[in-house]
């Protein structure tokens, strides 16, 4: 296991220096952020970034994420060009030393919560999804702003996305993601890094706009679609685990078994009765059994990247909602601390 943090770059205000200082911390996961989507990254900006990061004593093996522009999704006749950029943007990520790249295939919007400040039993603050709440949002009315949520479109934009996806079913964006991992994963393989899709989060329609990497049966299909050890996945437990439906410790058994598991968030989420909320990443917390997941991974032998995924807030920290320094470095001891007495157990 190679325990990870994520990194929003020079200007984050979690400093590589404070991430080092975790214990077992062996690379970040971070990305260049000022490159519109669809474009080439800067070899100069990836290698400032690696040389940033390994000045710290740290690695830089993981991005977190490449995105994926909206016109390969839908399928248009454009997609070609943003498909080649992407794949020279792999060769570059290859050539930094990059082995492993998460990224979503999930239409308009990136992880959804419609809460970022929930406050629990113990004064700390979460990010949430209710129901309820999500019935009272209006994407394309120009006011919402949430993290997981690109804020450089402008209210038009949004409303001809939207009319752009009233022809793109789950059927039709499976056909669409199977194109790009035609063309992506054999020039990931020649570079010899890992693809790995992250779940749609939550794992379900939002705003009526499709979601395929949902539960086991689809990402079945998934893998099928380009059976390549390179073309694998970011389990994300906090994801696929908002569904009560998901077997998680079983899925991540059979998946990391396959060897299609490259990257792990190992988080924590409670189910209620209306959606989910976030909570501490110890297993009594919430509904995920974190221990069988850890179990699951170490008799498989899996030695891939984890990260302590969102966080939350705690101590009086400010910061990016999900995205604090110290309950995710507490989290990232958890999980060690659990993955060492699960190897000792065994």
């Amino acid at each position: 296991m190679k325990m990870t943090f994520r990194w929003y770059g020079e200007d984050d205000k979690i400093t590589l220096e404070k991430i080092r200082q975790i214990p077992n911390m062996y690379s970040v996961v971070t990305a260049v952020y000022d490159v519109p989507v669809g474009e080439v990254w800067s070899e100069e900006s990836i290698r400032r970034l690696k040389t940033v990061t390994e000045k710290s004593g740290l690695k830089m093996e993981v991005i977190e994420s490449v995105p994926v522009h909206e016109d390969i999704k839908l399928g248009l006749p454009t997609r070609d060009k943003y498909i080649e950029a992407y794949k020279e943007n792999i060769r570059r990520l290859g050539k930094a030393g990059v082995k492993c790249i998460c990224y979503n295939f999930m239409p308009v919007f990136d992880w959804t919560r419609t809460q970022l400040d929930k406050v629990s039993f113990d004064g700390s603050t979460s990010l949430v999804y209710y129901a309820d709440q999500l019935e009272k949002m209006d994407p394309l009315n120009g006011e919402l702003s949430l993290p997981g949520w690109d804020s450089s479109y402008k209210k038009e934009d949004l409303r001809k996305l939207f009319d752009q996806y009233k022809s793109v079913d789950e059927e039709k964006l499976f056909e669409n993601l199977k194109y790009f991992l035609e063309q992506i994963i054999p020039v990931a393989q020649q570079c010899d890094v890992k693809m790995a899709i992250h779940p749609d989060d939550p794992p379900w329609s939002i705003f009526g706009l499709p979601r395929i990497i949902t539960n086991e049966k689809n990402i079945d299909r998934f893998l099928k679609l380009v059976d390549n050890p390179y073309n694998g996945l970011t389990f994300c437990v906090g994801s696929l685990g908002a569904d009560p439906k998901n077997d998680i410790v079983s899925m991540v058994d059979k998946y990391s078994k396959m060897g299609r598991i490259h990257f792990m968030h190992i988080r924590n989420v409670k189910h209620v009765e209306n959606g989910f909320e976030e909570t501490a990443h110890d297993q009594k917390y919430g509904s995920m059994d974190i221990v069988g997941i850890v179990r699951a991974l170490v008799k498989n032998g899996w030695d891939g990247y984890v990260r302590p995924d969102h966080g939350r807030m705690i101590w009086g920290e400010t910061g990016k909602p999900g995205y604090g320094l110290y309950d995710r470095a507490l989290g990232a001891s958890y999980i060690n601390g659990v993955w060492e007495a699960v190897e000792l157990l065994s």
